[in-house]
C-alpha cells in the first residue's frame, strides 16, 4: 500500500514538473479589491506576481486622443508669431514692425504725404508678420512673375502686387492726376517747361553717382528716378527695372516729397539773392478752352512718336487731363479723381509696402538709397532754380528763380514752397500760378526721363 502511495506521489511531482516546464507562467483571474474590475495575476518561473489589467478599448482611445491634443497645441503655439519672433532672423521682423508703426506715426500725427505713406505703412506691417505668408518676394525672383508657382499658395498680397509688377496702378494713378492737373499756366508761359527740363537734373546725376557706388545701371535708374519727386513714376520704373528694390525706393520717394518744406527752402535761399526773391513777375495770360484740349492731344502724339517707352505713363496722364478739359465726359472726369483714384491709392500703397521685407529693407544698400536720394531730390530742386538764374541773364523779361525749385514734381506743395519763400522776402509776391507751371512741367519731365531710361536699360 505504501508503495502504491509513493508512486501515485511521484506521477503527480513529475506531471506538475512537466507542465511547469511547457508553461513558463501561470496565470490566475481575480477581482481586483479597489478598482473592481478583473485582474490578472501572471506567476513567473521565479514565483513573481506581476498585475496585468486586461485590454480596454475605451482607454487606448482616450490615450490617442490626449496624445493628438497635445500635439495639436505644440503645433498651434509654435506657428504663433510671437514665437518666430524670437526665432532665428525674427527679430528683424521686430526691427520691420516698429519702423511700419513709426512711418504710421508720420503719416496720421505728423500728416506726411497720409494718403501714401499711411497703405505703404500698413502694407510694410503686414508683409513682416512672421508667417502671415501673405506676400511671397519668390514668386517675383529674378523681375519675372512666377505664374506657375501662384497655384501653390500665393498671398492675398501677391496677387495685389501684380498690379504693380504689370504697370497698371501707377498709369491709373496717372489718369487720376491728370484729371486733377490745370495745365493752363505751363501752356501760358512755355518757358516753364524748360525749368520743369531743369529739375530732372537730380535724376541723372544720381544715376550716375549710384553707378560709381557700385549699383548696376538698373538699380541706379531706379534710385535715381528719385529725384523728380513723383511716386508713381518711381514705383513705375523700378518694379520694372529692379524690384527687389520697390519697398525702399517708394518709401524714399513719398517720404522726400512730403519732407519738400524742410528740404527745398534752405537749397532755394543758398542759391538766390535778396533782390532775386524778390522779383515780381507779370500776371500770366488768360489760356483758351480750345488750347486746353488741344494741348494733351498734341504732348501725346509728339512724346509717344519721340519716345514710346513713355507713352503709357504719358497717355493716361494726358486722357485724364483731357477728359477734365473737353467737358463731354464729367463723370468720367469726377470717377477718376475720386472713386479710382482712392481705390488705386489704397492698393498701390499697400502692395508696395509689402515689398518691404526685412531681407530687402535692413541692409547697407537701403541706407545709401535713402542718403543718395536725399542728395536727389536735391540737386532736382537746384537745377530749376539755376536754370531760372541762367534765363535772366538772357531774358528782358525777368524770372523769379525760386519758381525754378517746383519744377520736381511734387504738385502742388512744391508751387506753394516757392510762393511761401516768395512772400518772405515780398509780400505783396504772388509766385503761385507762375510757379505752377514748372510744377505741371515736372510731371511730364519726369515721365520723360522714367521712359529715356526705360529704354536705355529696359
Amino acid at each position: 500500500m505504501k508503495k502504491f502511495i509513493f508512486l501515485i506521489c511521484a506521477f503527480l511531482v513529475a506531471t506538475v514538473t512537466t507542465t511547469v516546464a511547457q508553461e513558463p507562467a501561470t496565470t490566475v483571474s481575480l477581482t481586483h479589491p479597489t478598482k473592481g474590475t478583473e485582474v490578472v495575476l501572471v506567476i513567473s518561473e521565479e514565483n513573481e506576481i506581476m498585475e496585468s489589467l486586461p485590454e480596454n478599448p475605451d482607454v487606448e482611445e482616450s490615450v490617442e486622443t490626449n496624445l493628438e491634443l497635445g500635439s495639436s497645441l505644440s503645433d498651434f503655439i509654435q506657428s504663433m508669431g510671437f514665437v518666430k519672433l524670437f526665432q532665428g532672423d525674427g527679430w528683424k521682423c521686430l526691427i520691420m514692425i516698429a519702423i511700419a508703426c513709426l512711418l504710421l506715426y508720420l503719416a496720421i500725427v505728423k500728416k506726411y504725404e497720409p494718403l501714401l505713406l499711411l497703405p505703404i505703412a500698413f502694407g510694410m506691417l503686414l508683409t513682416n508678420i512672421p508667417g502671415a505668408g501673405l506676400y511671397n518676394a519668390d514668386l517675383f525672383a529674378n523681375g519675372h512673375v512666377h505664374w506657375a508657382e501662384f497655384r501653390n499658395g500665393a498671398g492675398l498680397l501677391d496677387y495685389l502686387y501684380l498690379g504693380v509688377k504689370l504697370g497698371i496702378y501707377p498709369c491709373l494713378i496717372f489718369v487720376g492726376v491728370g484729371a486733377m492737373t490745370d495745365f493752363g499756366p505751363l501752356i501760358a508761359n512755355p518757358k516753364s517747361l524748360l525749368l520743369g527740363a531743369a529739375a530732372q537734373l537730380g535724376i541723372f546725376a544720381t544715376y550716375l553717382t549710384t553707378i560709381a557706388l557700385g549699383f548696376t545701371p538698373q538699380e541706379a535708374a531706379s534710385i535715381g528716378i528719385i529725384g523728380g519727386a513723383d511716386g508713381p513714376t518711381a514705383i513705375f520704373l523700378t518694379s520694372r527695372l529692379a524690384p527687389h528694390l520697390l519697398g525702399p525706393i517708394a518709401v524714399a520717394a513719398y517720404s522726400y516729397m512730403a519732407l519738400v518744406p524742410v528740404i527745398q527752402p534752405p537749397i532755394m535761399r543758398a542759391l538766390t539773392t535778396k533782390a532775386e526773391r524778390a522779383i515780381v513777375m507779370k500776371q500770366l495770360r488768360t489760356v483758351s478752352q480750345t488750347e486746353k484740349i488741344v494741348f494733351p492731344i498734341v504732348v501725346t502724339i509728339i512724346v509717344a512718336l519721340l519716345l514710346p517707352d513713355a507713352t503709357s505713363l504719358i497717355g493716361c496722364l494726358m486722357l485724364g487731363n483731357l477728359m477734365k478739359e473737353c467737358g463731354v465726359v464729367e463723370r468720367l472726369s469726377k470717377t477718376v479723381q475720386n472713386e479710382l483714384m482712392n481705390i488705386v491709392t489704397i492698393f498701390l500703397g499697400i502692395t508696395v509696402g509689402a515689398t518691404a521685407t526685412a531681407a530687402n529693407f535692413l541692409n547697407i544698400q537701403t541706407l545709401e538709397i535713402l542718403c543718395v536720394g536725399i542728395i536727389a531730390f536735391g540737386l532736382g530742386s537746384a537745377g530749376g532754380v539755376l536754370l531760372a538764374k541762367l534765363m535772366n541773364v538772357f531774358s528782358k523779361e525777368k524770372v523769379n528763380p525760386l519758381i525754378g525749385s517746383a519744377g520736381v514734381s511734387a504738385v502742388p506743395m512744391a508751387a506753394r514752397v516757392s510762393q511761401v519763400v516768395g512772400q518772405e522776402e515780398n509780400p505783396g509776391n504772388f509766385l503761385l500760378m507762375h510757379a505752377m507751371g514748372p510744377n505741371v512741367a515736372g510731371v511730364i519731365g519726369s515721365a520723360v526721363a522714367a521712359g529715356i531710361l526705360l529704354s536705355m536699360l529696359g
